[in-house]
């Protein structure tokens, strides 16, 4: 099945260069473009894509109001979104991440992230690129936004071993590789585990580990 993706960034030579990585994939569709945060809200829910590329800072709407508005608690039929960003925007990612954003990738991480970005929020998993995760991941313990949380029930050892993977950026397909079980089992894995932290997907189930959840759950280089 096709993917159908709406690119959302105010930079036209953007806008072309990443419909050019994703139009070149036999899976993927591009069905619309907007050149700012308010026309990408509304492209969204008038064209329903499975998967919104957002850029991170946008005219009228940044990307963490587009992202609220489209995959926030709120949101009557929430959406992908996976972020575009920079090194040196990292405090947004952060509140897109809490506005219900499925993936994060660097303008210049190449065409094979990209594709794989866009891939993993179709099939409901999540994909982060390391570097932003690591970066992201210090600003968010040297700001120390919050203490972690203690889940409602306690996590068993193999949640645990999933949670750790999970916070250094693995998919769901590479844990069940590291952990010699099966796709269907991680994700069971991962439903409880959202239960359990009360958080939305793998992404918040990671910036959880970080925060105070888990010790070595920082990403790895």
């Amino acid at each position: 099945m096709t993917i159908r993706v709406l690119i959302a960034d105010d930079h036209a030579m953007i806008r072309s260069g990443l419909r050019l990585i994703l139009e070149d994939q036999p899976d993927i569709e591009v069905v619309g473009e907007a050149v700012d945060g308010a026309a990408a809200v509304e492209a969204a829910r008038r064209l329903r894509p499975d998967v919104c590329l957002v850029d991170i800072r946008m005219p009228r709407l940044d990307g963490v109001e587009v992202t609220r508005a489209l995959a926030g608690p709120g949101a009557a039929a929430p959406m992908k979104v996976v972020i575009v960003t920079t090194f040196d925007l990292d405090e947004y990612v952060y509140g897109a991440l809490r506005a219900g954003a499925v993936g994060f990738v660097l303008k210049d991480a190449g065409p094979t992230l990209l594709v794989e970005a866009v891939r993993a929020a179709d099939s409901g998993d999540a994909l982060v690129s390391p570097s932003i995760t690591l970066r992201l991941f210090r600003q968010v313990s040297e700001r120390a936004v919050r203490a972690a949380a203690r889940p409602a029930r306690p996590l068993s050892d193999r949640e645990i071993e999933v949670v750790r993977l999970v916070a250094r950026g693995r998919t769901n397909q590479e844990v069940a590789a590291e952990l010699f079980v099966s796709l269907s089992t991680v994700k069971s894995h991962v439903t409880s585990i959202q239960g359990k932290l009360g958080v939305r997907n793998r992404v918040e189930i990671a910036a959880w580990a970080f925060e105070g959840g888990l010790p070595d759950s920082a990403p790895r280089r």
